[in-house]
Order: structure tokens, then sequence, then C-alpha cells
């Protein structure tokens, strides 16, 4: 069929015309290509069918010449398919990414959390909802939530304060600026996150005649932006006055890929680096000024160095809560900021100095300015010191023989002895997260994957696709709680329909481990977070455990289950896991009430003010006192 009706255009409907556009997308970076949209996942309703749908379909089975396949997945529910392409993101130092594409109403609004994940984690992913008909003709439409006021909002509204860009498109023409849109933002480190093009349903299906350039092959640069030499000047001055300065290692050091420029910047000077979650691996977790975590859930040796640094330089870091201790973590009353981001928003905050800038240019930049300057002998061993003393708690936590039932800890030490340096752990929420931060052994900036910006329960099963597809090569792990099992299990079936060879190890501990020992240290008393079935007497929640059987229910997606008592039978269950053709789920008991790593830092999670509770009035008293500690930084 003859498309074109006239020269220099190609008609196509605009389902067709997104689906190649996205096919001819690259970024580059250092001189490195690659495709920029790698892939679509997609649920399929009314009204995205036949509009993306048939788009998909058509170029799988008969793409004109010179047009590129763009390879389409199955997913089984439009959050996990969200989850899928932050994960693939962030494992692809956001240099490439996936779209997700739903029909309207409920699909279009499982898709939310995904983006706020996204956005959170400053994460491109592209995201295709399908909307409401432009024309409005048979207006009230299934899944159609009306706006008595203003009949052209709809439920994809909702994706305007979760992304870092959004369009409708209203019209065919209007395709262009849009895609362009999403494009620039997909590929802007510091404005990057959520991309939504909400498609109205009768548009997506709708001819038009559109110029053939606009399918020409597209290379997006991803700049790396350097220091303002002004900046770095003055930043250096600061450090080569700091006596006891600290780095704080962020996501930023990770996409920037400036994790070997960082390694040679601790290595001249002699300052310690401590790591975010997005940061760990950054350095690897045995060069001499690695100092681990730091914060809520840090290490000690972290912490302390950190509560008496006077110069802090954070490089690429967003200083959540859990990184300043809710502003209680930095107490030098003199402490200086020198934050380093390729986000000026970023590098604004806690009043520091602003070297805007991407990570490893500023990193290589600044070790120039600093040339000479090395930490005092006397401060080095202080590193050594607390480093060494980190290392008995974390032995300690690893091989604790607690009984009867294993300490989460001690599977993670067997995980962290089993797993090769390359290979890739996975996790996002509960309790698991802060023990990983704080006694993980990272040696690389790629195998440490923990989404704690969002800390969304239900992550790390399409995380382990989205992963194991950047990282064909590394093999996978993901930790997976009961809890978050329980929330979004049903990607494993798109494992299991794509042959992804994956390992998940879940931890069964019949409840909200996190959130229990939160509840029972601010005084009340682990309520609401043991699964337990409702007792007839007393018409509470403290009944006999919930006869929930996770393995038989992982099993039946397709996945082979493997069963651990004991953290021996854990190990020789992680061998077979390994040898296993396909993916794999190891399960095993744990101790709901820990014990977890000792931690001295502090949370602001507010307690009430009054109760005539004991426990409740005891925490009051601590969280008061823990909050005296809290500062302004400015």
């Amino acid at each position: 069929m003859d498309r074109s009706s006239a020269p220099g255009t190609i008609r196509l409907t605009v389902g067709q015309a997104v689906v190649r556009f996205l096919s001819k997308q690259y970024s580059e970076r250092d001189g490195r290509e690659q495709r920029l949209i790698q892939g679509v996942f997609g649920i399929f309703g009314h009204g995205n069918v036949c509009g993306l749908g048939q788009a998909l379909l058509q170029n799988e089975i008969a793409r004109a010449p010179g047009e590129d396949k763009l390879e389409y997945y199955l997913g089984r529910n439009e959050q996990g398919a969200v989850h899928v392409a932050s994960a693939f993101a962030k494992a692809s130092k956001r240099l490439a990414t996936l779209a997700a594409t739903s029909s309207i109403g409920p699909g279009a609004t499982n898709m939310i959390t995904g983006a706020a994940l996204a956005t959170t984690n400053r994460l491109p992913v592209l995201l295709l909802p399908s909307d409401i008909f432009a024309t409005r003709a048979p207006d009230p439409v299934l899944q159609q939530l009306e706006d008595q006021a203003s009949p052209d909002i709809s439920v994809n509204d909702c994706f305007k304060p979760v992304s870092r860009f959004f369009a409708r498109v209203n019209r065919p023409e209007q395709l262009i600026a849009a895609l362009m849109g999403a494009m620039r933002v997909l590929t802007d480190p510091a404005e990057t996150g959520a991309v939504t093009i909400a498609l109205p349903q009768d548009v997506q299906a709708e001819a038009y005649d559109w110029p053939t350039e606009l399918f020409s092959r597209r290379v997006w640069h991803i700049a790396r932006p350097p220091a303002e030499p002004a900046q770095l000047a003055r930043a250096a001055k600061i450090i080569r006055q700091a006596k006891r300065p600290l780095v704080i290692a962020g996501g930023g050091v990770v996409y920037s890929e400036a994790d070997a420029a960082l390694r040679a910047f601790a290595t001249a000077t002699g300052i310690p680096v401590a790591d975010t979650q997005a940061g760990k691996g950054a350095i690897n977790w045995d060069h001499p000024q690695a100092v681990g975590g730091v914060g809520a859930t840090g290490s000690h040796a972290a912490n302390h160095l950190a509560g008496e640094a006077d110069v802090v330089i954070g490089i690429g870091t967003r200083y959540s809560d859990f990184t300043t201790a809710s502003r209680t973590q930095f107490q030098n009353p003199a402490v200086k900021f020198v934050n380093i981001n390729v986000a000026a928003f970023d590098a604004a905050k806690q009043a520091g100095l602003m070297v805007t800038a991407d990570a490893r240019a500023a990193l290589e930049a600044l070790m120039v300015e600093l040339s000479g300057y090395r930490v005092s002998a006397e401060y080095e061993q202080r590193i050594a010191g607390e480093r060494a003393d980190w290392a008995q708690i974390t032995e300690h936590c690893y091989h604790l023989e607690h009984g009867p039932l294993p300490a989460q800890t001690e599977v993670f030490g067997a995980l962290n002895e089993l797993m090769g340096p390359d290979d890739v752990i996975i996790n996002a929420a509960g309790s698991m997260p802060g023990d990983l931060q704080a006694l993980w052994r990272a040696s690389d900036a790629s195998a440490y994957h923990v989404e704690y910006a969002y800390s969304c329960m239900g992550y790390e099963i399409p995380a382990a696709l989205g992963v194991k597809m950047a990282l064909p090569d590394r093999t996978v792990v993901a930790i997976v709680g009961d809890g978050t099992y329980q929330m979004l299990p049903m990607e494993l079936a798109t494992i299991v329909q794509e042959g992804v060879k994956v390992i998940f190890v879940l931890l069964q501990n019949h409840g909200f481990a996190s959130i229990g020992a939160l509840s029972q240290s601010h005084g009340s008393q682990r309520f609401g977070t043991k699964y337990r079935q409702r007792d007839p007497i007393s018409g509470r929640l403290d009944g006999p455990p919930t006869p929930v059987d996770i393995a038989a229910n992982a099993a039946s997606w397709g996945i082979e289950v493997i069963k651990a008592r004991t953290v021996e039978d854990f190990r020789a269950a992680y061998q077979a896991a390994l040898a296993a053709s396909g993916p794999v789920m190891i399960y095993i008991e744990t101790d709901l009430e820990g014990p977890n790593p000792p931690s001295d830092s502090w949370w602001d999670v507010p307690v009430a003010a009054v109760s005539d509770l004991e426990s409740t009035q005891v925490a009051r008293a601590e969280y008061e006192n823990g909050k005296s500690r809290q500062r302004h930084l400015i």
C-alpha cells in the first residue's frame, strides 16, 4: 500500500508514527551509542489495542523497508511494567530505557506508582497511557471518570505531578512536539524522570501525513557538563582547609560512570567515602577510604566520621532524610557542604557550595585543583580504625548462628559470600534495605541495585527482569520479603514467558519486619504488622498465622522453588539455583524480630504527643530527645 500522500511525507496512524519514531531514537555519551527505547511493555485494552497495539503488531510482522523493529513485551500488571523499565534504565546508567503502554482508566492509573518511583529516583521511563476520546463523541466511554466541571480532564491528569514531562496529544500534529520534548527529558541527566504522553484512543487510530525526516535515525547526546572554574576553585579552597572531610557518594556517581574517578580521588587525597543506597558500589567496599553507608541505616564507621566532619563533599546525592538522619547526622557546628551535582536543585541543598556539573567531569577537574592535598596521618588512622571496628560488626551480623529461625542478616552474609563481584543484588523495601546498606560489601557500581528513593514494595520481582534485560551476562538475585511478594508477584509469569534466568530469595517472616520494628520502638507495639488471622474471641488480628503458602504460589507461576530451613541449606540451595536453566526462587523462613545491625543514628518518625499507653509515653520522650539534635543546615 502506498502510504505517501505528498512528496516528503508518509501516511501513518498516530500509533504507527509513535512506534516508528521510537525505533529510530539513540542516545550517545563518550562516543558510545545505543538504542534509547529498547522495547515496549504493554497490556492492551479497548484504549490501545487497535491503536498502539495494531502499530506494534504491524511493526513485528509487516515492517516497511528501512523501518526498525521495536520489541514488544507482554506484561501482567501496568505498575510492574513501569518497574521493569525503571530497573532497566537504572542498570543501563540512564543511557537506555523501555516504554510502557496501557489502556485507559485503571490500566493508566496502575502506572502512576511506577511513574512516581521513576521520577523520585531520577530514572528515565516513557509512559504511553491511552486516554478518553479527543472528540468526546461517545462520552462517557467505558472506564471514563467524568469531571462535571471540566470535561477535558481524565484520570491521566494524575500523571502530571509525578512526571517530568507530560503531553496529551489531542490532534495528530501535536505528536511531533510531544515526542521531541519527551526525548529531550529522557536524555537530560538533570531533568530526567517519568515522561508521559497521553494518547486518546481515537487519535491513536487517526491517519496523518508525517514528514519523512521525523523517522530518520536520531542520536541524542547526553552531555557531561563541566564545572565552572570559579566554582571549582572555591570548592578546592574549602576542602584544602578541612581537617576531617568526608565524601558522600550518591547515585549520580554511578549514573555518570564516575566510579573510577571517585576511587582515584579517594586514593590521592585520603578523604573517606561514605555512600547512599543509590551510590553503594561506586567505591569498592575494600578500598582503604571506603567507610560504608551513611545515615539512619548506615555503618558506625561512616556515621562517626559524619558526626565530626568539618566539610562534607556530596557527589550526586539528593540528601534524603535517611542520608542526613533527618538532619541530625552532621553535628560539627562549623560543618560546611560542597555539593557536586548535575542538577542545581540538588547541588543547592544543605546550603552547600554548588558545583553544578557532571560527577565524573567535576571529580577529574577537582583532582587537579587539589594536587598535593592529603588528609593528616592521624585522620587516616582514625578512618582505618573505624573501618576495622565495623568489619567486626559485619562479620558478627553475618554469622550470628541465631535460632531457631535464622536472622535475615545471616542469609545476607551467605549471599554476600556466595555471589561474585559482578553479580547484582536487588531490593527495595522493608527492613532489608537498611540491613543491606549497613552490611553489604559491594565491589562494583552495578552490583548493588536497591531502590530506596521511593522504597516501593513490589519493585523487586519486575526489577529482576529489567536488570537482567539490561545486564544479560550477570547473575541477578532479587531479595523479596513475604510482604512485598504479596504486593506484586505477577511479573513472575512474564519472566517465565521470556525465559529469563534470575534468582529470587524469598524471606518469609509472616509479617512486616521493618514497620513492625519501627512500631515497637515508637510505642505502638507492632500493631497491625503481623500476618495473623482474626481471633473470634478477642476480635483482633492476633490469632494463628495466616495459612498463605507463598512457595506454592510462586511455583504456580512456573518458577522452580527450592526450600531451605537453615543457612547451610540456603548455601546448598543457592548452588542448585545457579546450576538451574531457568528462574528459581529460594524460600527460607527468618525471624520476624531480627536481630538487625546496630545503629546509632536517628530517623524522624513523630510519636503521638499524648497517649494513655505507657509504651507510647516512653517513646514520645525518646522522640523529643532525638529531635533536640535536629538542626537547620544553613
